[in-house]
């Protein structure tokens, strides 16, 4: 139970170690996250279902070459299409807000010095390193924040694209 504490006070040292602008990057990694967690579970489970429910629908069917059903198959592939790609334009942004609210954090840190330095010069190093550490440390949690997200926000995209080609595919217009 010690380590927990010790986790927690570490955690909350770091927050404070990187000014108000870091809880903001933490709010934003955190949001990210759970919406990559949400699409992988996703394609584990729901995903699945609906394209064998698609595919069944469409296998049931006893006419499939006039103009209507092949608006019925567009239709259940934009569906599909629809709920597979949900929430992935939502992890772009976030991943592209996490090295802005970065920089947003340099900025404000920045500030913090000059305003050591304005009043008091630069014999006060300690004041300034806190300025320092202000600006470096959202900078560095902005880009593990994007960079964590890149990867999984390409992965799902790339995976998405193949799920809908593939249920495109097996939805064949001959019978």
């Amino acid at each position: 139970m010690l380590w927990l504490t010790d986790s927690f006070e570490a955690i909350r040292d770091f927050m404070e170690l990187g000014g108000p602008v870091l809880r903001w990057i933490a709010l934003t990694i955190f949001l990210m996250w759970s919406l990559i967690v949400e699409r992988l579970l996703y394609f584990r489970s729901t995903m699945k279902t609906m394209s064998r429910e698609i595919h069944d629908s469409w296998e049931s069917r006893q006419e499939r070459r006039s103009w209507n059903a092949h608006q019925i198959r567009e239709l259940m592939i934009s569906q599909f299409s629809i709920a597979t790609n949900k929430g992935i334009a939502m992890i772009q942004t976030f991943v592209a807000l996490c090295p802005l609210l970065g920089l947003m954090g340099t900025v404000t840190g920045m500030i913090s010095v000059f305003q050591v330095m304005a009043v008091s010069g630069s014999g006060n190093v300690r004041a300034m390193a806190a300025g320092v550490s202000q600006a470096t440390v959202p900078t560095m949690a902005g880009m593990v924040g994007a960079l964590s997200g890149v990867l999984l926000v390409t992965l799902l995209t790339r995976r998405a694209a193949r799920e809908v080609e593939f249920l495109e595919d097996s939805l064949t217009m001959d019978h």
